[in-house]
């Protein structure tokens, strides 16, 4: 039987999403990738495409399986379809359950009274049948219903993933400002890096990139080290899904390494070499505590480097706090931006941050720029084309000197 899922994911990695399942999908005869929306990718195929796009996805945050779906007026149309929908084909009383609901202009007022209306009608349908119902869990549910309303229309899902998928099962400590594993592999994607090409994390932190980049690099799948809410559900196989998860071929390692990454702190490297073992990698990432600004090209070849710089009060974490957080970004920036002019000619350089004044204090024009969501908090990921020499800006030559 084939079902329909929606898989949400960060803002504005609902593209490389797209393409990220249509290379998964290829691997399977029953999934098809349809349109991807603001906030996600619609598709179809059978329950273990589902088991497939968790174990293999890096980008996407969920995979929703749709278990009804109707227009609606108010609040009742809303609890009758979620009294109406088969519950029970799925899990049982004895299962905890959660109930999240997102709305995009939708005139119903209150969120948290429709919230509870659909907590209520699937409580009712298990009463009306078992003479008992499920208790409400919000921390650790076993199982996790998620509702979508626009303008006209109601949607039901059933979570088939449990925690979310960025929470790979790996990470331990994640330091001051974690980027989420699923918008680390997103940005990766987007960069265009691909494993045996040379990648550079000069202010690696915890390690995420660096640490989805390796598993990638070692073709470990992003769901390996996890469970899922799927698990759990009525028939599940377990025969089948242990089948499915060690029928990946392991990537031979690397004789030489391509991926490389350094920090000022040296927790924060312990850290991210913690957690690149907890993700199971088994080949050198070299890794060294050093100011940004100073690094230099870990290899002869050009490559990517992407780092999620700091910014604000994390450029003073290990600063002096005598000097105001706007005076310590702007001379850590206009040194770094000298560093990658003078040492990263030939390189692609990535950029992601909140902070949208960071080219010019870089003092370089980006060649492009696309707007993600970390959380709530609108960023950026700034590519700059390192050429040798035409690096400096126009106004920054000395009056009638020719240009560079």
């Amino acid at each position: 039987m084939n079902y329909s899922y929606f898989c949400p994911c960060p803002r504005g990695m609902e593209g490389p999403l797209a393409e990220e399942l249509r290379e998964i999908a290829e691997h399977s005869p029953s999934l098809k990738v349809h349109n991807h929306v603001p906030g996600g990718v619609h598709c179809s195929g059978k329950l273990t495409d589902a088991w497939r796009i968790n174990l293999h996805s890096r980008i996407a945050s969920r995979v929703l399986l749709r278990i009804a779906h109707c227009g609606y007026k108010n609040e009742n149309d809303i609890y009758d379809l979620a009294l109406g929908a088969p519950w029970e084909d799925w899990f049982n009383v004895d299962h905890t359950i959660r109930v999240d609901l997102t709305a995009i202009k939708s005139p119903l007022t209150s969120l948290e009274f429709t919230t509870l209306k659909i907590k209520d009608g699937v409580c009712d349908r298990f009463r009306d049948q078992f003479g008992s119902r499920p208790s409400v869990n919000t921390k650790t549910p076993d199982m996790r219903i998620s509702g979508f309303l626009d303008q006209r229309t109601f949607t039901l899902y059933l979570d088939t993933s449990g925690e979310a998928l960025f929470k790979r099962g790996w990470r331990e400590d994640t330091g001051d400002a974690p980027l989420r594993e699923n918008l680390a592999a997103g940005l990766l994607r987007v960069a265009g890096w691909k494993p045996g090409m040379v990648l550079f994390d000069p202010m690696c932190g915890s390690g995420t990139i660096l640490a989805e980049a390796a598993q990638m690099l070692a073709g470990i799948p992003a769901g390996a080290r996890r469970r899922f809410a799927f698990e759990k559900f009525h028939e599940f196989d377990a025969d089948a899904w242990l089948a499915m998860k060690g029928g990946f071929k392991p990537s031979p390692l690397p004789a030489t390494p391509t991926i490389f990454g350094s920090d000022i702190s040296g927790d924060m490297i312990a850290m991210a070499r913690h957690n690149l073992q907890r993700a199971g990698i088994q080949f050198e990432v070299p890794l060294k505590q050093i100011e940004a600004q100073e690094v230099k090209p870990p290899t002869e070849t050009p490559g990517i480097l992407l780092t999620n710089p700091p910014y604000g009060e994390r450029i003073g974490v290990r600063g002096d706090s005598t000097i105001a957080t706007d005076e310590m970004a702007q001379s850590f920036f206009s040194a770094f931006g000298t560093t990658l002019k003078q040492r990263f000619a030939g390189w692609s350089v990535f950029l992601f941050t909140a902070d949208l004044g960071v080219p010019k204090l870089l003092r370089l024009k980006e060649s492009r720029k696309t707007p993600f969501f970390n959380g709530a908090l609108e960023c950026r990921l700034f590519r700059f084309d390192m050429v040798a020499g035409f690096n400096r800006r126009e106004s920054a030559l000395p009056k009638n000197s020719p240009p560079a």
